[in-house]
């Protein structure tokens, strides 16, 4: 009796141990943790780059108002400090508004159409629903800084996926479309003018037509679902297409774009009316061999494995999200105080003005990463914590 409970045992405790994992999965998963440490580690110098640059420039005005020859000329120097503050925050009011028109324009049919599928949430993970919102925050944002935006629609927003896109900052607020029932609902009267874009597609697409609806498809799947939006597209009975990318360049290692990557290629085409130019401003070049014309190249739009990319591209999203709290906060908070007397000011100016600075200085491409929730960021709506979260690089569609 002894003999078989001990024997129930270790057939129960043999059952409830995890399978022994392939040395395939060891490598990736040993990967993974590589590369989340060297984000930590990155993100941890960038904030402590930003610390040291606020103490110098704060060192640097307490030694200006120090040297000033008055009082008199210290008021004139935090006067002509506190205007530059005030255009500065002028000039980002109309950035924002002219912003907002041409986002409108483009609503109103102005625009390139373009829909994001995101009926594919039942067959990604948690992590590839994330990593889609993610790239979904990149296409509005780099959206709303093209001098000639999409009409972009996403279809098919609910269950998952529609929780993760609400917790994005200001996302109420987009200036675009948004539909939780299909694109072939949403967009019943057009049906005829919908075009799959797949690279599974036969057809080459030379040019993009204003009268057309392009659809990119809302797939995370690491190669899981080979094939599965040209299915779609042919059981709908819908044009399908595929970017001309293997008439100009050769992929190196990942033949794969991202979601935001093919929505911004096309933005990018509707300016220059040139693929080449498009393909290489948009695609990074260690993808890139060399220039093409090899016909048995092609580049899928489904899931890029490149975890790196995808934390730095993160990093620059959630460092726009921060450094535009951070500096409207500052200025209406330094606004508010133009009655105080001159040494309070001082005094003011001298522990707070590091961040102001920062931001009128940092680069431009810095301060544009942001634009995905600038319209509510100034608000004072702070960012989402699912913006700090690892984000790992992935496709759009097959």
């Amino acid at each position: 009796m002894t003999d078989d409970a001990e024997s129930e045992q270790a057939a129960a405790a043999d059952e409830v141990q995890p399978p022994a994992m392939s040395k395939s999965a060891r490598k990736k998963l040993l990967k993974q943790e590589r590369q989340a440490a060297q984000k930590v580690a990155r993100r941890a110098a960038e904030k402590e780059r930003r610390r040291a640059d606020v103490e110098r420039r704060r060192r640097e005005w307490d030694a200006a108002l120090d040297a000033a020859p008055s009082e008199e000329a210290r008021a004139d120097m935090i006067e002509a400090r506190r205007q530059t503050r005030r255009e500065r925050v002028g000039r980002r009011a109309e950035e924002r508004g002219a912003r907002t028109e041409r986002l409108r324009r483009a609503a109103e049919g102005a625009g390139q159409k373009v829909v994001l599928d995101l009926e594919f949430g039942d067959l990604m993970r948690p992590n590839e629903i994330h990593s889609l919102t993610q790239q979904i925050m990149y296409c509005y944002a780099v959206n709303g800084r093209s001098a000639t935006p999409a009409h972009l629609w996403l279809t098919g927003c609910n269950g998952e996926m529609a929780t993760h896109l609400q917790r994005i900052p200001g996302y109420d607020k987009w200036i675009i479309e948004k539909a939780a029932k299909p694109y072939l609902e949403a967009l019943e009267d057009c049906k005829d003018n919908l075009v799959y874009l797949t690279a599974d597609a036969e057809t080459v697409l030379d040019d993009l037509d204003t009268s057309k609806i392009y659809i990119i498809g809302g797939l995370v799947d690491r190669n899981r679902w080979k094939g599965i939006t040209l299915k779609k597209a042919v059981d709908q009975g819908i044009q399908c297409a595929k970017l001309p990318i293997g008439n100009y360049l050769k992929m190196s290692s990942s033949q794969v774009l991202t979601v935001n990557q093919v929505f911004e290629i096309m933005l990018k085409f509707v300016e220059t009316r040139d693929w080449k130019a498009s393909f290489f401003q948009v695609i990074p070049q260690r993808k890139r061999e060399a220039e093409a014309g090899d016909d048995g190249v092609d580049a899928s739009m489904n899931d890029d494995d490149d975890a790196t990319e995808g934390a730095a591209n993160e990093g620059d999203l959630t460092k726009g999200f921060d450094e535009e709290v951070d500096d409207d906060d500052y200025v209406d908070e330094e606004l508010e105080e133009e009655d105080t007397d001159v040494a309070k000011k001082k005094q003011c100016i001298s522990y707070e003005n590091g961040e102001a600075e920062d931001a009128s200085t940092r680069p431009a491409e810095d301060r544009s990463s942001g634009a995905v929730a600038e319209t509510t960021l100034t608000e004072g709506v702070t960012p989402h914590p699912q913006a700090e979260q690892s984000k790992e690089s992935n496709g759009a569609g097959d």
